[in-house]
């Protein structure tokens, strides 16, 4: 596993540096572009929802190959979100909102990773840091939470229209709190995990569940990971509305 990582960051690294802004992205502020996703967006697309955008990785692949796309963006840590802001200054494509996505409107304690893109709504398992050294949690930290309706109005839901959500174990709860406005999108792109990385997470059979509830189904299977036995350990799965 420890080599297919390394291959893969030296593939982002090629491509980043063929580009003027992913290169100034992460030589100025270290943030490396989610090049890897860039199989799955379309110049079509007209509204992306990154939901745990960390420190831009993901918003960084949209602006670079899905341009026209206005990207509303989802951070409630205040490092990487402090970040966020940064990479993107001046961009008026961008709007970065610094709170998490979830069923309902509270303050909710997340769990911040040594790594702080493994911070996680849920507790972090033994088997999150067992696979992924260097993921344990060092603090908390209470963090705003509210639904998608909150934040967006349907009136901005124009066009081709994405969700995306990387939120540590946390996607169920945060589709539940996209559910309203569900309708309105034509693709979701979700990390999915097939064990339980963090305290009480749903699997991936309980997403793709709730979404074929909701009229998407399971387009494809991207960015697969394993243990060091081979076994399937979680995948980001892209789900598409037939018709829309």
């Amino acid at each position: 596993m420890k080599v297919a990582l390394m291959f893969l960051r030296v593939r982002k690294l090629a491509q980043v540096i063929r580009s003027r802004r992913l290169s100034r992205a992460f030589f100025r502020y270290r943030v490396l572009a989610g090049t890897e996703h860039r199989g799955i967006l379309s110049p079509d697309l007209s509204v992306v929802i990154d939901i745990g955008a960390n420190r831009g990785q993901f918003s960084l692949a949209v602006r670079e190959w899905a341009s026209a796309a206005r990207v509303i963006s989802f951070e409630p840590l205040p490092g990487p979100a402090s970040i966020f802001d940064s990479v993107f200054s001046g961009d008026k494509q961008i709007t970065l909102n610094k709170a998490a996505i979830g069923p309902t409107s509270a303050r909710m304690t997340m769990h911040v990773s040594k790594r702080d893109d493994s911070s996680s709504l849920l507790p972090i398992s033994s088997i999150q840091s067992s696979i992924f050294p260097g993921t344990e949690e060092v603090a908390t930290i209470d963090v705003p939470v509210g639904p998608l309706q909150e934040f967006v109005h349907k009136d901005d839901l124009k066009g081709e229209c994405m969700i995306k959500l990387d939120v540590q174990g946390f996607e169920y709860e945060a589709l539940l709190g996209c559910l309203s406005m569900l309708a309105l999108f034509k693709w979701v792109y979700c990390e999915c995990s097939f064990v339980e990385l963090y305290a009480g997470q749903k699997l991936a059979p309980d997403v793709i569940a709730l979404l074929a509830d909701h009229g998407l189904s399971l387009a494809s299977i991207h960015n697969t990971s394993y243990d060091d036995s081979g076994h399937c350990i979680q995948a980001d799965l892209l789900f598409r509305r037939p018709g829309v």
